[in-house]
């Protein structure tokens, strides 16, 4: 495996599959297979990966839980000429993953860190889901608690961009009846539910129809789990006048933000989804 010019190691950040062990690229198994050490993040999980594909490389866990002595060993080993490989449990590595801090104390260190693409579950979920790509944001995970999911996806509720979230199996009916109240019933959602594997499912309709959909599913509340909301309504061609922002204060101070929109679209004439973002952004 290639060094340096310094005689420093290479740390390699490689791609795994998400699912479906044919996703593998060549390139990925032969880096594998020739550096001196794969830091994985559960060395136990990814066994099966490295056996399936003749890696007898040794491995040591990193992960999120690491402390910094573990960082550092593995720096100093890519100093001293040997070249690591990063892997995750499944997918690329530091996307929801962990990885940022032994990347970083790489490339502090002048170590050279090289990406070895391939699968990512979101990116799949992005290109099949039929919705707006050319902008979109990662969020990750949303908080476990309902209080902090629904203040995040609050401070989301008017982003024009494509919205993409993982989430766990075990809440992912507690999130989309959340994003019903903050997003409003007819937001369009798509749910990505084990791709690459033998029940992956996309579907997408509005987010209160997936509520009842997955509801009356117990099996679309299993699995690995990616939803993409389509961006909030871009608004720049439509705004209110002094006295229809009055008029939807005095409403946003006696009722909820639906309600308030609802009726401040009868009295103003505007559209109710237009107000319902305005009053989203403006009722914090």
């Amino acid at each position: 495996m290639s060094t340096t010019a310094s005689n420093q190691g290479i740390l390699y950040v490689v791609a795994t599959p998400i699912g479906n062990l044919g996703d593998m690229v060549p390139r990925a198994v032969e880096t594998l297979q020739t550096v001196a050490l794969i830091a994985a993040e559960d060395t136990r999980h990814s066994s099966r990966l490295l056996s399936h594909f003749a890696i007898k490389t040794p491995c040591i866990a990193y992960h999120d839980h690491s402390d910094d002595s573990r960082v550092d060993q593995l720096v100093a080993k890519m100093q001293a000429g040997e070249s690591i490989a990063l892997i995750s449990d499944a997918g690329t590595p530091l996307v929801s993953d962990p990885g940022y801090r032994l990347v970083r104390s790489a490339r502090q260190a002048g170590i050279q860190v090289v990406p070895i693409p391939g699968a990512c579950a979101m990116i799949a979920a992005l290109s099949a889901a039929g919705l707006p790509s050319d902008r979109f944001a990662f969020e990750g995970f949303l908080p476990a608690k309902q209080i902090a999911r629904c203040t995040q996806l609050q401070s989301l509720a008017a982003d024009s961009r494509t919205l993409i979230f993982y989430e766990a199996p075990h809440r992912i009916l507690e999130t989309l009846q959340d994003m019903v109240q903050v997003f409003g019933p007819e937001r369009e959602v798509v749910i990505a539910r084990e791709i690459t594997k033998t029940f992956e499912t996309i579907k997408g309709d509005s987010v209160a129809a997936l509520v009842d959909w997955v509801a009356a599913d117990s099996n679309q509340q299993r699995g690995e789990i990616v939803l993409l909301v389509h961006g909030a309504p871009k608004q720049e061609n439509e705004t209110l006048t002094p006295e229809q922002i009055h008029t939807m204060k005095v409403l946003l101070d006696e009722l909820p933000v639906k309600q308030a929109a609802s009726i401040g679209a009868k009295l103003t004439g505007l559209k109710k989804n237009f107000l319902y973002d305005w009053a989203l952004q403006n009722s914090k």
